[in-house]
């Protein structure tokens, strides 16, 4: 069964809080669960992973490439436009990591400095986006 490790990046726990006109209303843990949804769906298990802390996701990363994940989804949210230790963890761990965001960045003028390390990325469509995204691992050579 491929394994996938879904990242909720920093003030992903502010979801269905504030700003619901741009994210949407839908939680940190109404999409967390659509994800395991989603997850089950496709045969694939998922562990999910938040943390406001940047080091705290870089540990996750190092752990689940020791641990032999097969793959990550990240949605770096506010670590999108950083420039710390995040996007070099991504460029040395073993497995594909694709970026996803339920909004669409680039249409408010933010360019992601994470997604350069990523295998790809999903924008735009909700939280379907993160389904799109596991639909692609499913595809990446070595996940059949």
């Amino acid at each position: 069964m491929t394994r996938v490790l879904v990242i909720q990046g920093a003030g992903m726990n502010m979801r269905g809080k504030s700003q619901v006109e741009t994210f949407g209303p839908d939680t940190l843990e109404q999409i967390n669960e659509q994800i395991m949804a989603y997850a089950e769906g496709l045969g694939m298990d998922v562990e999910i992973f938040h943390s406001n802390i940047e080091g705290e996701v870089v540990n996750a990363l190092y752990d689940a490439h020791e641990r032999g994940i097969d793959a990550a989804l990240i949605n770096p949210a506010g670590y999108t436009t950083g420039s710390g230790p995040l996007r070099g963890a991504i460029g040395q761990v073993g497995f594909p990591v694709i970026e996803v965001h339920a909004s669409n960045p680039t249409a408010r003028g933010t360019v992601s400095t994470v997604l350069p390390v990523c295998k790809g990325s999903v924008y735009g469509f909700g939280v379907y986006g993160y389904y799109l995204a596991l639909e692609a691992v499913k595809h990446l050579d070595g996940n059949k």
